[in-house]
């Protein structure tokens, strides 16, 4: 195997080389991914059961390709395992026993037609869409790196973020307005704060001297790789240092595409009056040239000074008041543009050519000229990405889509097409569900009314299929549903709901809950976190707690939360001891137990048989079995009433979705 990949390495390499500088050979052009999407045909099907599974086009793709490894779909869920499934899916909440019961007896011909569409008309919906977006553009509200600075205005983004999926803004605008926003509508509030979107990344702020033009360089890196990896799938940040070892991407390409952002500047608009700035900074000013002061003698100091010295200016920073309101964004000036050329080795100080703004060259003619909009760069950039006529976008997005359907995408690395990523199970489907994103005018809530009315995802998870699982162990073919464990924020907002303790307000400041002194120490600057004044907020859904890059709650990183340094294209669902640690003994888990303890208390009273039914029905959806009622009942008769809740937020009936 080794071998293998060493060859294959050489003869890219080899390629690599032979191709002149800024052109690509044919192999290079045919990667499946940089060619244009298909027209494919819809399978048909001459048997009639076989007819009768096909509800949409999406199955007919699905069911050709298990006939040609001579498989079979499994049969549908039940409908109790449905509703819990899509709710989870659409809102990322459990239903009620009332809203299962309600669809279980709900016997009109488009009930889950009525189902689908309440969910995606719920505000719910806008939080858990908007949190898988968050992961792949690595959103977060401090800066990393040692000082880990809090954005205090970040989270308009992520309230814009959620805006946009509840409204089902067209996708090709949703991502014009992230890269472009304020050069489309400068005086817009809401295309500002989406162009946000390029000060998403981490931001180093050294102490002492800081080199401007290795900053900058970090700055423009950060923007170009999110670009890359969240709209056009592609390891653009590969290129670099040199040219991408796999795939046809130039180093000339990826600083060309990085010339868009050249003038790209951070901006924070503001909200309040000029006279309201000018006291605030009246105020600041003095505070901030005694830190810069403090910063700059730290190298000089022993350990005890410098150690004193670092407190003086926690003490500093945690002395200035709020600064006024303002959005989170950018502006173009390209009279302050940082000239781009080639670097050496990505090193900022060994200067190549210089060179001009354009696209990837691979997905372009040959011989196109350096397209140097100096008024709209990266508006221009923005409409390259978003034609309907890009062989990556529409299929990046749509597998995306996908993945958080059905646990991993038709293409298993969703930020990398390359030809390092995986190759595409179902070619065919891709390119089919891409074309009717880009059809129904880039609406993601119509790919969910497609993938949703499929048989191919109403399928049970509890199919025994020997031969499917030796052929097909990790169900790449769709045979059958693949079981899913909670996500971190999931699993916390789960917890708040069943224990009748969930806040739904929505939007606003991001949320700082209390967390454990150990934790609190370990800060480099424990003044940050102020603990929101309200205990209800507390309890508000885990998409508006503050995402810090230096400090995870434990809940939240032994469930595998994305760290938010890099983009996260798939959540890890990891099984390890921590997690029964966490849910055992965690503070959060314990408090929800016993307001979940409270909830059964009062409508079961002292009634065994209903406090084991009602506790089932609220955290798995279902009633118990006869042999889980025999030994919860056996259970509850022994335990405190706190120990008997916890036991079923432990459930794996809880924690899974089937």
């Amino acid at each position: 195997m080794r071998t293998l990949l060493a060859l294959t390495i050489c003869l890219q390499l080899i390629a690599a080389t032979v191709a002149p500088l800024g052109k690509y050979t044919v192999v290079e052009r045919k990667h499946w991914a940089f060619q244009p999407r298909s027209n494919p045909a819809v399978p048909q099907f001459d048997v009639l059961a076989q007819k009768a599974w096909v509800r949409n086009p999406i199955d007919a793709f699905v069911l050709s390709r298990l006939k040609k490894a001579e498989l079979s779909p499994s049969l549908v869920a039940s409908r109790r395992v449905l509703a819990r499934r899509v709710f989870f899916d659409l809102t990322g909440l459990p239903p009620t026993p009332e809203q299962i019961k309600a669809f279980e007896s709900d016997k009109r011909p488009d009930a889950w037609q009525r189902l689908v569409n309440e969910l995606l008309d719920s505000p719910r919906y806008g939080e858990r869409w908007g949190q898988h977006w968050l992961d792949v553009v690595r959103f977060a509200e401090t800066d990393g790196f040692e000082y880990d600075t809090h954005r205090t205005e970040a989270y308009r983004y992520r309230d814009y973020v959620i805006r946009a999926f509840q409204n089902d803004k067209p996708y090709d605008r949703f991502l014009q307005e992230q890269l472009a926003g304020d050069e489309i509508a400068p005086q817009e509030q809401e295309t500002l704060i989406a162009s946000g979107f390029n000060r998403l990344g981490p931001l180093r702020k050294n102490a002492g001297n800081q080199e401007v033009a290795s900053s900058r360089n970090e700055v423009l890196t950060e923007m170009t790789n999110a670009a890359g990896a969240a709209f056009l799938g592609v390891t653009l940040g590969c290129a670099r240092c040199h040219d991408h070892k796999f795939d046809p991407i130039r180093q000339s390409d990826y600083y060309r595409m990085q010339a868009y952002f050249a003038g790209t500047l951070e901006n924070d608009f503001p909200l309040t009056s000029r006279e309201d700035r000018t006291a605030w900074e009246a105020i600041v000013k003095p505070i901030d040239a005694e830190i810069k002061k403090l910063q700059g003698s730290l190298g000089k100091l022993g350990q005890s000074e410098k150690d004193a010295t670092d407190l003086k200016i926690k003490e500093l920073e945690a002395s200035k008041p709020a600064p006024p309101p303002t959005l989170y964004s950018v502006k173009n000036d390209m009279t302050k543009a940082s000239p781009i050329h080639l670097l050496a080795r990505g090193d900022y100080a060994a200067k190549g050519d210089s060179v001009g703004m354009r696209p990837l060259g691979v997905l372009l003619p040959e011989g196109l000229p350096e397209m140097n909009d100096q008024q709209q760069p990266r508006t221009t950039l923005a409409k390259w990405i978003t034609s309907k006529d890009n062989a990556l976008t529409a299929r990046v997005m749509v597998n995306r889509i996908w993945q958080y359907h059905f646990g991993q995408g038709i293409v298993v690395t969703p930020n990398d097409f390359g030809r390092m990523g995986g190759k595409p199970s179902h070619p065919e489907l891709l390119d089919y569900l891409a074309n009717e994103f880009v059809a129904s005018g880039f609406s993601v809530k119509h790919m969910h009314r497609l993938i949703l009315s499929s048989n191919t995802w109403m399928q049970t998870s509890d199919s025994i299929n020997a031969k499917a699982t030796e052929q097909d162990p990790e169900n790449k073919l769709l045979w059958k549903y693949s079981r899913r464990r909670l996500s971190a924020e999931e699993m916390r907002d789960a917890m708040l709901a069943v224990s009748g303790n969930l806040n739904l307000k929505q939007g606003g400041p991001s949320v700082i809950v209390p967390i454990e002194t150990e934790l609190l120490a370990a800060l480099y600057n424990p003044t940050q976190w102020k603990v929101s004044p309200d205990a209800a907020d507390h309890k508000r859904r885990s998409i508006y707690l503050l995402v810090k890059r230096n400090m995870h709650l434990p809940m939240m990183e032994v469930f595998d939360a994305p760290d938010a340094l890099v983009s996260c294209p798939r959540r890890e669902s990891s099984t390890h001891a921590p997690q029964a640690l966490e849910l055992l003994n965690g503070s959060f888990s314990n408090e929800q137990a016993e307001a979940f303890a409270a909830r059964l208390a009062k409508v079961a009273g002292t009634n065994r048989e209903k406090l084991v039914d009602q506790g089932y029905l609220l955290a798995t959806g279902r009633l118990p079995n006869a042999k889980e009622r025999l030994v919860a009942l056996e259970f509850a008769r022994s335990a405190k009433p706190h120990e008997f809740a916890l036991a079923l937020l432990n459930l794996n009936a809880f924690i899974y979705v089937n």
